[in-house]
């Protein structure tokens, strides 16, 4: 059967692809919110005088704390997750086309533009844990493509 309206069915992939892309880019920044929050780093920031302002600066800041919650595995995990999720936002205010994705068992990974992915919170429970790698030097790499 001869399809009367060519043109019909192309109209209705390019809708449904553009609502698809709609709806990754709300989830992605959906997922950016939550994850900017990192209430338990920012906590520990600011009581040790250090800004968090989204730039290379205060992730170098927070390199040269030093690691008084390394006596409390817990707090160190918490603090970890959270170091490497401001970290990815970090990156992802400032390196182009850098972007939040989950991957399949749930872990946020930060997708460069290269399309290169950072285990943003594996990055920062080592950082929280072993004081390596350092924040700052992570994100130049990231930033150097």
């Amino acid at each position: 059967m001869e399809n009367r309206f060519p043109g019909h069915r192309d109209g209705r992939r390019a809708a449904a692809q553009a609502t698809r892309q709609a709806s990754e880019q709300e989830r992605e920044l959906a997922m950016a919110e939550m994850y900017a929050e990192c209430g338990l780093l920012r906590e520990l920031a600011e009581s040790s005088g250090v800004r968090l302002d989204d730039t290379v600066d205060s992730l170098t800041a927070l390199d040269q704390l030093l690691p008084r919650w390394r006596d409390d595995p817990q707090v160190s995990q918490w603090l970890g997750t959270d170091a490497g999720l401001y970290l990815g936002t970090v990156i992802r205010h400032r390196v182009p086309d850098a972007r939040w994705r989950l991957a399949p068992d749930g872990r946020p990974l930060m997708v460069l533009g290269t399309g290169f992915e950072l285990d943003a919170t594996a990055i920062g429970r080592d950082w929280a844990e072993q004081g390596a790698p350092q924040l700052a030097a992570v994100y130049r790499a990231a930033s150097d493509g």
